[in-house]
């Protein structure tokens, strides 16, 4: 479609400005333009027509299902939208004195009490402005945990090979050196290989249980101990919480500070990158080193993020969490792991899960087999998904799955648009086997094709230039 600088029309308007009522003053010539702003001329039509098509050309969690893997695209209730429209919210100043500030701290402590009783943790600060800021905010605690102690020799932070990408980058980026361990066959955290990771030069561990192939490791607590052992101390990433909040406490497990992505599991809209809040929570013996906030009282620690945070991201959440209450919470939780299980047995007798169990709030599907068989890769069946009006899974992660797709369907799609779903998967199946060519050449009712995305992704044109 034509960008509104083509469909300009020179002398178009549409808006009328009423007549000047107050006295004229020239801008002194240091700041007048030499010349005019090449801006679009349009109706008011034009433009309504415009981004009503625009509108039509987005994949949201409002036009159809989004089974974005890890990410947890779920639908948020327009309530947590309306609070955190208020004015007093909205509006309010990062720098306002604390009277006139009473009720957002309100909101602040509250959260944090709601929160650290979700998560099993004694504290929290909630300025990391996403799930990967919150990641180095924890780290960084276990990083000053170890100095304070004049601890320096521990260098090294344990991440599994199932990890999100951001582990290990958060570990670098804190300045340690990254231990990479491998998955058992069951998909979850190799015991003996852990053993042999851990050391006196062993800081810490991150790990998110459930983990990224979606499976809950039943050696958590044995996992936990082993490190505790050792000196290090238990980092939890929150980026699949969804299947377990209110059912089972992060704290609980073992870890000892965690981050928690308000956007994803408590009901913030997050898609094109933002907003986000990396809530961070940790133990008592760890509360003395979170970031100083001038809104809420806290620690000492290294401040990250200015002020207090994306704290309309945390007024959504704590709607979220008065709309569900203490009974709804875990409500959300299982029906996350009903929804992926019923899914994945829908699926399965076509493409095949990766690990055939059952699974928490999401599942992985290996394609393997299937491009073997008929030449179709994950890619294609992904890309073939959007003509059905879906979005599609997560492709090609975690990287210890070949041909991977990973699916999260999320507690609020309901059984009539999973056995839509499933039956477009068959369908899919089938047709790979009958008509690769169809697959692979896949979407074929979108306004373009396949995109060149390692072009796009190395060399992105995002303005454009008047000729």
């Amino acid at each position: 479609m034509k960008l509104l600088f083509e469909k300009s029309v020179q002398g178009r308007r549409c808006a009328i400005l009423p007549t000047c009522d107050v006295p004229e003053t020239a801008l002194p010539e240091r700041f007048a333009r030499q010349a005019a702003p090449k801006l679009p001329e349009l109706s008011e039509t034009d433009i309504s027509r415009h981004y009503t098509a625009l509108c039509g050309q987005v994949h949201g969690v409002n036009s159809g299902f989004y089974p974005l893997g890890s990410c947890t695209m779920k639908y948020n209730p327009r309530i947590d939208e309306e609070m955190a429209a208020l004015p007093g919210f909205a509006d309010i100043h990062p720098l306002s004195p604390a009277h006139a500030a009473a009720g957002c701290r309100e909101v602040l402590g509250t959260a944090k009490q709601y929160l650290c009783q979700i998560a099993g943790m004694d504290d929290m600060t909630f300025q990391p402005a996403a799930g990967a800021h919150g990641e180095f905010t924890g780290v960084l605690l276990i990083k000053q945990y170890h100095d304070s102690r004049g601890d320096k020799g521990r260098t090294k932070i344990i991440v599994p090979d199932s990890a999100h990408g951001t582990n290990p980058a958060t570990a670098a980026m804190c300045g340690y050196e990254v231990v990479n361990i491998a998955s058992a066959p069951d998909g979850c955290v190799d015991l003996d290989a852990l053993r042999g990771a851990l050391g006196a030069d062993t800081a810490g561990l991150m790990l998110t249980n459930p983990n990224t192939v979606g499976l809950f490791d039943e050696n958590i607590l044995e996992i936990t101990r082993l490190v505790h052992e050792a000196g290090g101390l238990c980092y939890y990433d929150g980026a699949n919480l969804n299947a377990v909040m209110g059912v089972v406490r992060p704290g609980d497990m073992g870890f000892d500070c965690i981050h928690m992505n308000l956007h994803k599991t408590f009901a913030t809209p997050h898609g094109g990158g933002g907003p986000g809040a990396g809530a961070v929570g940790c133990k008592a013996f760890l509360r003395d080193f979170l970031p100083r906030s001038a809104l809420m009282e806290g620690g000492n620690g290294i401040q990250v993020r200015s002020f207090g945070g994306n704290f309309l991201v945390v007024v959504r959440a704590l709607t979220y969490l008065l709309t569900l209450g203490r009974e709804g919470i875990p409500e959300a939780a299982q029906n996350a792991v009903l929804n992926a299980n019923y899914l994945m047995s829908q699926i399965k007798g076509s493409f095949a899960p990766a690990y055939d169990r059952v699974c928490m709030h999401e599942f992985v599907l290996d394609l393997s087999a299937f491009k073997k068989e008929a030449g179709v890769s994950a890619l294609d069946v992904a890309k073939a998904l959007i003509d059905y009006g879906m979005h599609p899974p997560t492709m090609y992660f975690p990287l210890i799955v070949h041909e991977a797709l990973m699916l999260e369907p999320t507690e609020t799609e309901d059984k009539e648009t999973l056995d839509g779903a499933a039956a477009v998967f068959r369908t899919l199946y089938e047709q790979g086997h009958s008509d690769p060519a169809a697959l692979q050449t896949a979407p074929h009712h979108t306004p373009i094709g396949r995109p060149d995305e390692v072009q796009a992704a190395r060399h992105p044109v995002v303005r454009w230039e008047a000729t």
